[in-house]
């Protein structure tokens, strides 16, 4: 008799709850941290605002940190207050990997659908063989080029298979300092790995091995000993974005980002063309950044799920179409929305040079690895 009376207490209750229009699960909050310009905010928030609504029962708390990510995400995985979803990028990802403060993700592949994507995005993503983040973009090197400069010295348009020879000669053609340069010069590793990479480094760079030496000689020479591109009094303070901008550099070299500031504020036509082959071809660093799940989060279901409605194709369109990301999925890339439209025409290159590019060789140390040599360089360089 106690025990039917007791089902039938339970069964009443259980009936008020669903006829009552009330819910017994409880709202989560999924806390996501991510660095990004205003404009990258502006795609991003409405994504969010969508999930939300798509699940009623989640709430995402945004944490955007738009300076120092990495030294705040330090202190917050120190403390035990992690976010639940991590905006990372390759660079960092050994780091937080190595120390077992990240979800291994490569089971999911059910909910990922990880050949979506391209391979060579998720190898960036790696660490130990094993996916610890879901990758949004990837980030290449290609030479954005003045095309009213070309045409105002009679020089041809960049080949697609161009060698470093015929970009030497290019360059040569179309400087007439200190007016004009023909290629742009950065002293961050970033901007003359290709260099290194197109002249036979496979491995990370070591200042005085004798491939690094080779390719940075290279880089060096063409403002050392070519003069093609700008030395630091010549540039003043000016960046080579805006050296470009200002029409003073025919040629730049640089990554995606820039689409749509260029798109806003260039006064010339301009189009992008691959890094010119050297002795072991045409080769720049892969880079890529996406999300990745704390290993401390207490709503890894949640988090799962965000992180899955965030790689979607339906939001990385929307990111795509800003012009300011090349989607590391593979439909994405390959739609209406990434490649037709504006500038540049030649879309399709940030697509062909990830072919023969190579994901970034990182390692824990890799940011001390970039240091050191940033201050060795400093004397080669000027």
């Amino acid at each position: 008799m106690y025990k039917k009376i007791v089902l039938l207490v339970c069964l009443i209750i259980g009936a008020g709850l669903v006829f009552g229009g009330k819910t017994t699960e409880q709202k989560v909050t999924i806390q996501f941290s991510s660095w990004g310009s205003e404009s990258e905010i502006k795609i991003l928030t409405p994504i969010l605002a969508e999930f939300e609504r798509e699940n009623p029962n989640l709430k995402v708390s945004f944490m955007h940190i738009p300076q120092n990510y990495f030294q705040k995400l330090h202190l917050l995985f120190a403390s035990n207050t992690a976010p639940d979803v991590v905006f990372i990028n390759n660079q960092y990802l050994p780091i937080y990997a190595n120390a077992g403060l990240l979800e291994d993700l490569s089971d999911y592949g059910d909910e990922f659908q990880f050949d979506d994507f391209y391979a060579k995005s998720l190898q960036a993503m790696k660490w130990h063989g094993k996916i610890y983040a879901v990758p949004r973009d990837i980030s290449t090197l290609v030479i954005y080029y003045n095309k009213d400069i070309f045409d105002k010295y009679g020089v041809a348009y960049p080949k697609e298979n161009w060698n470093y020879e015929e970009f030497l000669t290019t360059a040569k053609k179309l400087t007439h300092a200190p007016d004009t340069f023909g290629i742009s010069f950065e002293e961050d590793p970033l901007f003359y790995l290709p260099y290194l990479m197109s002249f036979g480094l496979d491995e990370v760079p070591v200042f005085e091995d004798e491939q690094t030496q080779k390719g940075l000689r290279v880089y060096a020479d063409l403002r050392n000993k070519y003069h093609v591109a700008p030395k630091r009094v010549e540039a003043a303070s000016a960046t080579m974005a805006q050296m470009f901008l200002q029409e003073k550099l025919a040629m730049h070299l640089s990554g995606r980002w820039l689409v749509p500031k260029y798109r806003e504020d260039a006064k010339f036509r301009w189009d992008v063309a691959p890094f010119p082959k050297g002795t072991a071809g045409s080769i720049v660093p892969l880079d890529a950044s996406g999300w990745a799940v704390s290993k401390s989060s207490k709503h890894k279901p949640q988090a799962i799920r965000l992180v899955k409605y965030l790689s979607s194709r339906q939001s990385s369109e929307k990111f795509a179409q800003s012009g300011l990301i090349v989607p590391a999925r593979i439909d994405s890339a390959n739609s209406k929305s990434f490649l037709d439209g504006q500038s540049p025409k030649n879309a399709d290159v940030f697509l062909s040079v990830i072919e023969t590019s190579k994901p970034t060789p990182v390692t824990v140390d890799y940011r001390e690895v970039l240091d050191s040599l940033k201050s060795k360089t400093e004397r080669l360089f000027n």
